[in-house]
């Protein structure tokens, strides 16, 4: 049965350019890209699809993303229309997968809730921070998680708290089990909006000088190998500036490569094969990329 016909109330677009979505503006064409606006509406998804037996690919707001320029096979779920958030009891914010975790920090300091100030410049979703346990400024997401809601594969409701999350740096049990997460609950504390506010100010203007935010990127690329700083790095083996096709290492910020000249998918991963040997034989380190990199090569 057509996944159009099956779902007339659900958004579907098939054959959609993932480049108008991701970060890095490339990617190739989803079969068919679902824009589900509840949990009742992912669950329908997902039960379609173990039915039909078809691949199921779920993304955020496709910021830490690569995807390949041959695109994904069968359905992809984006969660960007689940994007809901509320306080649900005086330290605890709920938020769907989808909402932006900028937004979420707005609403913290909105009821003088302290914990989220590291986040203020994150720019994914819920689902795909916690998916990737997102960090900056010496804080994780970890660090306030209280319990996630997800949907199996198989199409059943489960909750994990905190410890059963399994998170550590840039880690956590979903990358394992692709469980597909619905909503998230924070633990937060009251505290004082004008001095949460003062460090959200501070962090957001760190990010706006150093990172390289005038150009389409995918956000850090890779890891922080232990004992290292990748950018540091990468500007000691002569990187900044280097370009493969209109990908380029950012001569502002060397753990970023930006789009400046219409780049391929295929100009990234090729940039950061070639950034991670370089690296290697230079200096016995080996990069682990952080950006999620999914999808089909070109035949």
């Amino acid at each position: 049965m057509n996944l159009l016909e099956k779902f007339p109330n659900i958004k579907i677009l098939k054959d959609e350019p993932l480049s108008k979505y991701t970060y890095t503006k490339t990617g190739g064409k989803a079969d068919y890209l679902v824009f589900p606006k509840d949990r009742f509406q992912v669950e329908s998804i997902v039960n379609f699809v173990k039915d039909q037996q078809l691949a199921l690919t779920v993304l955020g707001n496709a910021s830490n993303l690569i995807v390949k320029d041959g695109g994904i096979r069968g359905v992809v779920i984006m969660m960007t229309e689940m994007k809901s958030m509320r306080r649900i009891d005086s330290n605890t914010l709920e938020a769907e997968s989808g909402a932006s975790l900028i937004k979420l920090t707005h609403l913290a300091l909105d009821h003088s809730l302290t914990g989220l100030e590291f986040a203020c410049g994150i720019p994914g979703s819920i689902g795909g921070a916690v998916y990737m346990n997102a960090g900056a400024y010496g804080g994780e997401v970890k660090d306030v998680i209280d319990e996630v809601d997800v949907i199996s594969r198989d199409g059943l409701i489960k909750t994990f708290k905190n410890p059963d999350c399994h998170f550590s740096y840039r880690h956590s049990i979903f990358q394992e089990q692709n469980d597909l997460i619905l909503s998230v609950r924070f633990k937060l504390q009251a505290g004082d909006a004008a001095l949460i506010k003062e460090e959200m100010d501070h962090l957001t203007h760190l990010r706006q000088s150093k990172q390289p935010l005038e150009y389409p990127s995918c956000g850090s690329v890779f890891k922080r190998p232990e004992g290292y700083y990748t950018g540091k790095l990468i500007q000691d083996a002569g990187l900044q500036g280097h370009r493969i096709g209109g990908a380029e290492v950012s001569k502002k910020h060397a753990g970023f490569i930006v789009n400046v000249d219409n780049a391929t998918a295929t100009d990234y991963t090729d940039l950061i094969a070639f950034i991670q040997a370089t690296i290697w034989k230079k200096n016995q380190v080996r990069l682990e990329t952080e950006v999620r990199i999914i999808g089909e090569d070109v035949d």
